[in-house]
């Protein structure tokens, strides 16, 4: 910077920085538009964490707190619901169509606006996948059953279009952070986001125990089979409050989502709007909620812009593109290392759950024939077992994940995750009630100190800014198809032939965990196939991963690079 550009940085505006830090004089003086776009995106890469950092932690992880309380609420809800509709003897396929309802749509919501962020734009967007989730879930408290209406049908309607909206916040709520934090601290950021789901369990479970506390009069003398009229009344009354009450977290954070400024990357690097996302960067780092103003805009535009007479541009986003992209296979690995990851890894961590049943035995909350014993146990059990291994295991990694790597943390994660598979398949006839119990804790805590945390991180970095929510998008879908072939498939397997054996329920149990091991296995080959991600700008990564050079480093009217670079350049 020259002695006159240091001078003018100084110059106060209208209502004066002496009142207010004009974050607009931050890059006034700079003519070179392409200067302003490196220098914007350093103050955020550089920021230190603040208050705005954790504002925008409370808005996207919100979410992911309403996202785990309708995933879970559902499986305190359903038992419930079980006496008022099937008096306690739910079918075991109407209890998996209602489970994995919400799963598909996941999947759907994953993909389509995933696709849709990198199309129109995240701000946009941003917001609507909570209209989705809070619509669903009022409209699922308001159903009931008549001659005309299949319960099911319609119920198992409502959990697929929540579960669009569920799976519309994982690819937007991803990226929008990482393209908003401070790069020292990403990972960080990014997992703290992601830790809501612990505490949305959490929520869950303690709204379940208030409703069954409340209500013990109606359900304490009542049983499977045997639930009367002011059973079944408790009950209904029970599932549509514990289920409707997962729409005031979105509703609280519904503002904010509708009234987030654009990500300054996305104008950058996809509407190439540079004083925009200039402007929009510094009012972000300042603190200021929202996009700039068009009067602040305008003063980054009187200088002459060198962005028109470019002959070398980023490329544009199509789909002929993002084919060409990824047909080549240093691109392609990269997209199969977090699909394949995140899918290999929801197959054991959903499948999991198959076990729940037997751990809550162990603890000493295993299912009762009294309606309010079952629903206390099922609710406390949950609890203990939530708090003992998920809650810390996701902690640990945000407190590891920008020092460890990402990397390291995944690998460690699913070798660790292989090994006590592979114990709870190969011996579970030997380990007795408290050895499960403890190789059950280990498996959740691994499981969120390792891949089910880092498949969430990973995706949202190591793509280009204009791929970056679709591939995203891919790889948390393929995530979810994971746990519908694990609720689904898998969960069969577990009495498979147990007539034949002479057994009741779960003997092929321990095969299962064997599969589970297996796939724990291939994720440590998948995991090979990502780049590490710490430390570093997103536009080093794409450099690095993408061969990409931030157009920051074109010199505009020659078209000569600021510093030299081996990375491929594209010509428009």
């Amino acid at each position: 910077m020259d002695q006159k550009g240091e001078q003018q940085v100084h110059i106060k505006t209208a209502g004066g920085n002496a009142a207010f830090h004009n974050f607009i004089n931050d890059f006034a003086h700079i003519e070179d538009p392409l200067e302003r776009r490196r220098l914007a995106l350093s103050k955020i890469d550089d920021a230190k964490f603040g208050w705005y950092h954790i504002r925008a932690i409370a808005v996207a992880g919100v979410g992911f707190l309403t996202d785990s309380y309708d995933i879970f609420a559902i499986n305190l809800g359903l038992s419930m619901i079980d006496y008022v509709y099937w008096n306690g003897h739910i079918p075991s396929s109407t209890s998996t169509l209602i489970k994995v309802s919400t799963s598909v749509g996941t999947v759907i919501g994953q993909f389509g606006f995933g696709i849709m962020a990198d199309v129109v734009g995240r701000k946009k967007i941003y917001g609507t996948e909570l209209i989705v989730m809070i619509a669903a879930c009022v409209l699922q408290c308001t159903l009931g059953h008549s001659p005309a209406v299949n319960f099911v049908a319609v119920f198992t309607f409502y959990r697929i279009i929540m579960g669009i909206g569920i799976g519309g916040d994982y690819p937007l709520s991803s990226i929008i952070t990482s393209e908003f934090s401070t790069t020292k601290w990403r990972g960080a950021i990014m997992g703290a986001v992601f830790a809501n789901q612990a505490w949305g369990q959490i929520a869950a479970g303690i709204v379940a125990l208030v409703l069954v506390a409340a209500y013990k009069g109606d359900l304490d003398d009542s049983t499977a089979g045997n639930c009367g009229p002011a059973c079944m009344k408790a009950c209904d009354q029970m599932w549509r409050i514990l289920i409707g009450l997962g729409c005031l977290p979105g509703c609280v954070a519904l503002y904010f989502r509708l009234t987030i400024p654009e990500s300054p990357r996305y104008t950058l690097d996809v509407n190439m709007n540079l004083s925009k996302g200039v402007a929009d960067a510094a009012k972000f780092t300042s603190g200021e909620h929202g996009n700039a103003e068009q009067e602040e805009i305008a003063r980054l535009e009187k200088a002459p812009t060198a962005v028109e007479t470019m002959e070398i541009k980023p490329p544009v986003a199509s789909f002929r593109d993002f084919t060409r992209h990824f047909n080549q296979w240093k691109h392609m690995k990269i997209l199969i290392g977090t699909a394949g990851s995140w899918f290999l890894l929801d197959v054991a961590f959903y499948g999991v759950s198959l076990n729940s049943a037997v751990i809550l035995q162990t603890i000493g909350y295993a299912s009762s024939n009294n309606v309010y014993k079952k629903l206390y146990n099922s609710a406390v059990g949950n609890l203990i077992l939530i708090c003992a291994g998920s809650l810390p295991g996701y902690w640990v990694s945000v407190a590891t994940i920008d020092t460890v790597g990402r990397k390291p943390i995944q690998l460690m994660g699913f070798t660790i995750l292989t090994i006590l598979f592979c114990i709870i398949g190969f011996a579970y006839d030997k380990l007795g009630d408290h050895g499960l119990l403890a190789l059950y804790v280990l498996c959740q805590f691994f499981f969120n100190f390792g891949p089910n945390v880092t498949t969430f991180i990973v995706p949202g970095e190591c793509f280009p800014t204009r791929y970056r929510s679709s591939a995203h998008g891919i790889s948390a879908a393929s995530g979810k198809i994971g746990a519908i072939i694990a609720q689904t498939a898998l969960g069969t397997l577990i009495d498979h032939n147990c007539a034949k054996d002479g057994k009741s329920k779960n003997c092929w149990l321990p095969h299962v965990m064997e599969i589970f091991a297996l796939f724990m296995l291939c994720g440590i080959f998948t995991t090979l196939l990502i780049p590490e991600t710490k430390r570093k700008t997103l536009e080093q990564i794409s450099e690095e991963c993408h061969g990409e050079i931030d157009p920051s480093r074109y010199a505009a009217p020659s078209g000569k690079l600021h510093d030299s670079g081996s990375s491929q350049i594209e010509t428009v």
